[in-house]
């Protein structure tokens, strides 16, 4: 199991190298693991994961990849050349893509499906013509994603109780739409406190605004981890 503090996984979704260089500087030595999404990637490509890997930091890189089998397969070994440690493809890319992503990362990248965006409540599942509830496609998509070859999930708090009942203690759940307790929720329509996210099973939480936004980056970040030491301090 990772350490405490390699469970927060701090999002750099600013439009700048030098303003994730500065987030990554301002939490310290401390934290490890670093998220780049698509915007920072489109703004500075792959240098900036060659720059945090260079120094030192892991990399959960979060760009979604949906697309035919063979290009996913490619995207994910470069993405595994480039020595990231996670990274994100859509469950709903379906059984072929999944296992054509799990064959091409082999042991050196750990593939996480995404399930169903933390953003979407269910009435948004119902207007894209998905049918059933938020929790049913996510285990839906989850079984999917075990039975090729997935090692890992990206999903809501919300459901990550029942997904860990579901798939054992050995599958990786990474939580988005963690906001400390009073922190806005923004675009976010399923969010949890980082220490909920972990006692309903996540394994790692993925915490951007609070942190990266906070008068003291550092401070924000010790306290999330705080939170994440009490939790298995009680137990």
């Amino acid at each position: 199991m990772p350490e405490t503090r390699d469970r927060l996984i701090i999002a750099l979704d600013v439009d700048s190298a030098s303003q994730a260089q500065q987030i990554v500087q301002a939490v310290g030595e401390s934290f490890s693991t670093f998220k780049v999404g698509k915007q920072l990637f489109t703004a500075e490509g792959p240098q900036i994961v060659r720059d945090l890997v260079s120094s030192g930091k892991k990399v959960f890189l979060d760009l979604k990849f949906h697309d035919i089998p063979n290009t996913v397969a490619a995207a994910v070994r470069q993405a595994s050349a480039l020595r990231v440690d996670m990274l994100t493809v859509h469950a709903s890319g379906g059984s072929k893509m999944l296992n054509a992503a799990a064959g091409a990362a082999g042991n050196n990248v750990l593939v996480l499906a995404v399930t169903v965006l933390t953003s979407l409540a269910d009435e948004d599942l119902s207007e894209i013509g998905v049918a059933g509830n938020v929790q049913a496609q996510v285990l839906r998509l989850a079984r999917l994603a075990r039975a090729s070859g997935i090692r890992g999930l990206v999903a809501s708090a919300h459901e990550a109780r029942e997904l860990r009942h579901e798939l054992g203690d050995d599958f990786a759940i990474v939580t988005p739409g963690v906001r400390p307790a009073g922190a806005a929720k923004g675009d976010q329509a399923r969010v949890v406190t980082p220490a909920d996210a972990l006692r309903a099973g996540a394994s790692h939480i993925v915490v951007g605004r609070p942190i990266s936004e906070a008068p003291d980056p550092a401070q924000a970040a010790r306290e999330i981890l705080r939170e994440l030491e009490g939790v298995f301090q009680v137990r």
